[in-house]
């Protein structure tokens, strides 16, 4: 029998991101979708594979009479053209490195070239600068011989214009599209396009050979000198659905300082990565939000963007602001199964047009398959209020946040009390929370449970959403306060009379139910999103911070999404057994915030350990090994990176360290002191409240030794456990 296609790998891919432009290539900056193992290489606008090959080789050629480097190019018919494979040699790699937001450095070697040494004497620097439709290259050749090398350098560019999927689904490049070529004053140039998409690649000074596509130089680099050469690629697509964010910064970015130095180190790469992940709707270009991921989930993902924004309250409203508005303007109005659209509910994701993986999964451009992403939506809105967003940006999002508790209200009556899911159409996803993979929801004997199911961090954020939907209606004097405390309360029973299950070890929240009100038994993670939302009790949060905290989730390089000892575990199994980043600050958050750091220590921990193996920039997931058993974690081949929960869970963990608990409406930020910090001293320069600076300093004992905030704001310190 055939096996169905796998997912390409994208675990040692180069990756220089703008959204909603990304280029993922081989580590020596070449990119060729058909290669063999290449992953998913390309240069991808959007759901678009934009270019497919951008491949540089040189080759000697003869020295002639006055040829100079300043020099315009010999003509193709000269022996240096892009006709045919023979004598053109790669650049072989020595250095690969992000440069920040947007760009990237590769360092090759000319090995061919130069002095017959044993050491290097030519060597070609790539300087790659990625802004939203625009890539732009430099290419350097640097010589330290003793005698001028004459070269010519050849770029191979090709696009096949596939959809995201297309690629995802692991089928192969289709042939590129023919391209156009032309020399006009110097620059040669080569484009294709689609009719709805359109690619202009340009290089001063190169031949254009679109018979071959190719692009090419000649040059003579003298000794002790280089020679720049320049490349761009530009995209457009007049009818996109997402588009650039605004440049200006959405966020302050904080200076911190830290015992243990990989936590600003593990910062300011997530923050650079988000940057680079800020992306809007052409509809609404002026909220900005962060798309989910690299490459699969580069759009507008209602789940994965309300969380990161979430994460990042410390640095600002305004990317909550911004992520609320984009929501919200697409929310559901009626009810359409197609769509799985019902009224009041926030969608779960925006594509150009219908995602067809080829397996199965047929995805309309705007679904709503998500059973958490309209609790998420209203719990954002509280957050960022209770950070000091102003009530004149509150009060146009009023609607939206009554639409949304009527969309839970109505989801609970349908769920015997609980919100759960199914999929109606069966081309959509089986699984409808944040672990949505067809696999992901399973008995502890490894048994899949039957839908419609009801998770049990939903429920958690149906009654953090209840109770935060009630603050908002009694501040703006709107009616429904009491009805949602009553909501929440009832919901509180419900579930503790219903989801608690016990083992040998004692009890603990099932994952979900089925779809006959049975307790899915799996240990999972899902109990750690609980911690926070308030709907646990003093107790019964302490059985999860020691079912957390025992080695079967723990000893990992963070939280395993399922114990070790589940009969569905393995550790790259996507939802049962693997760490996500996310997940473990979800649940570090809620610990430190019920009274638990010493668990919330051992995964801040595992995070750390992590973050050096990936150069910082953390991935989606990585397997669930323990920390004794491998040195470093074992990376899932295909995971995202960036991923913008993943980054976003950086200042999640840092600000689960300083325990803040911001009320500005009361006028008030609390602090709540976790004791002996898993990073030593902690200090953090320039978060934002209410629009203006707090700093905070901690020791390593985890007092607070300082804290600067706006003088309107009481300040208090204590530590009580919120339940």
């Amino acid at each position: 029998m055939t096996s169905p296609q796998r997912q390409p790998l994208l675990h040692d891919l180069a990756v220089t991101l703008a959204a909603p432009t990304v280029v993922l290539s081989a580590p020596d900056g070449n990119l060729d979708a058909t290669a063999p193992g290449a992953g998913v290489q390309g240069l991808f606008h959007a759901d678009v594979r934009a270019v497919s090959l951008l491949r540089v080789t040189l080759r000697p050629v003869g020295a002639r009479s006055g040829e100079h480097a300043e020099k315009a190019p010999s003509a193709v018919g000269e022996g240096v053209g892009g006709g045919g494979g023979e004598g053109w040699l790669p650049v072989v790699a020595v250095m690969t490195a992000t440069d920040g937001p947007g760009r990237s450095r590769f360092v090759g070697l000319a090995q061919a070239l130069g002095d017959a040494v044993p050491d290097p004497t030519v060597r070609v620097d790539r300087r790659r600068i990625l802004n939203p439709g625009l890539l732009t290259e430099q290419l350097t050749v640097r010589s330290t011989a003793t005698t001028p090398v004459h070269l010519a350098v050849r770029v191979e560019v090709a696009g096949d214009l596939v959809t995201l999927e297309h690629a995802k689904a692991g089928q192969p490049a289709r042939s590129p599209l023919q391209p156009a070529g032309e020399l006009t004053s110097g620059t040669g140039a080569l484009g294709w396009g689609d009719g709805t998409v359109a690619v202009t690649v340009s290089a001063p000074g190169a031949i254009p050979d679109p018979d071959h596509s190719t692009l090419t130089w000649t040059l003579t680099v003298e000794p002790g000198e280089s020679v720049d050469l320049h490349l761009a690629v530009e995209i457009t697509e007049p009818d996109a659905v997402v588009t650039a964010a605004d440049p200006r910064p959405t966020w302050q970015r904080p200076d911190i300082t830290a015992d243990d130095r990989r936590l600003p180190a593990l910062v300011a790469q997530s923050l650079d990565d988000l940057h680079s992940l800020r992306m809007a709707t052409a509809a609404s270009p002026g909220d900005t939000f962060l798309a989910a991921g690299v490459p699969w989930f580069f759009t507008l993902f209602g789940r994965d963007s309300l969380w990161a924004a979430r994460m990042l309250l410390p640095l600002g409203t305004d990317l909550a602001l911004g992520t609320l508005r984009a929501l919200a303007a697409q929310q559901g109005t009626r009810t359409d199964p197609a769509t799985e659209e019902e009224p009041g509910k926030i969608l779960h994701e925006v594509r150009r047009e219908v995602f067809d993986d080829g397996q199965g999964l047929v995805l309309p451009p705007v679904y709503y398959g998500t059973v958490d992403a309209t609790p998420l939506w209203v719990c954002l809105l509280h957050d960022a209020w209770r950070w000091g967003l102003p009530a004149d940006d509150i009060e146009p999002l009023l609607p939206a946040l009554q639409a949304a508790l009527g969309w839970i209200d109505t989801a609970a009556k349908a769920g015997d009390g609980f919100l759960s899911y199914i999929d109606h159409r069966g081309t959509g996803l089986a699984n409808q929370g944040w672990k949505d993979s067809a696999d992901a929801v399973r008995f502890t004997d490894g048994r899949l449970a039957e839908a419609p199911l009801a998770l049990a961090e939903v429920q958690g954020y149906a009654y953090e959403a209840a109770l935060s939907g009630a603050a908002l209606l009694d501040a703006f004097q709107l009616p429904g306060g009491e009805h949602w405390r009553t909501f929440a309360s009832g919901l509180a029973d419900r579930f503790r009379a219903r989801f608690w299950v016990s083992d040998p070890r004692g009890p603990y929240p099932a994952m979900a139910l089925d779809g006959s009100g049975r307790p899915v038994d799996a240990a999972a993670s899902n109990m750690g999103h609980l911690l926070a939302t308030g709907i646990l009790n003093a107790d019964e949060s302490a059985a999860v911070a020691a079912r957390l905290a025992a080695p079967d989730m723990s000893d990992a390089y963070g939280l395993r999404t399922m114990s070790s000892t589940s009969g569905g575990f393995g550790p790259l199994r996507y939802h049962c057994g693997t760490v996500w980043p996310h997940d473990t600050a979800i649940a570090v958050t809620g610990l430190a915030r019920t009274g638990h750091p010493e668990a919330a220590a051992r995964l801040i921990e595992g995070i750390l350990d992590a973050a050096p193996a990936f150069d910082y920039r953390l991935p989606e997931l990585w397997g669930g090994d323990a920390r004794t058993d491998t040195p470093a974690p074992v990376p899932y081949p295909a995971a995202c990176r960036p991923q913008a929960w993943s980054a976003a869970a950086a200042v999640a963990l840092m600000t689960a360290m300083t325990g803040l608990d911001p009320d500005v409406p009361a006028g008030r930020l609390r602090l709540r002191p976790t004791g002996p910090l898993p990073v030593g001293t902690l200090t953090i320069q320039g978060l934002t409240i209410a629009g203006e600076r707090l700093d905070v300093a901690i020791d390593s004992g985890g007092r607070i030794e300082s804290v600067s905030a706006p003088a309107r704001l009481s300040i208090e310190l204590y530590t009580e456990s919120r339940v």
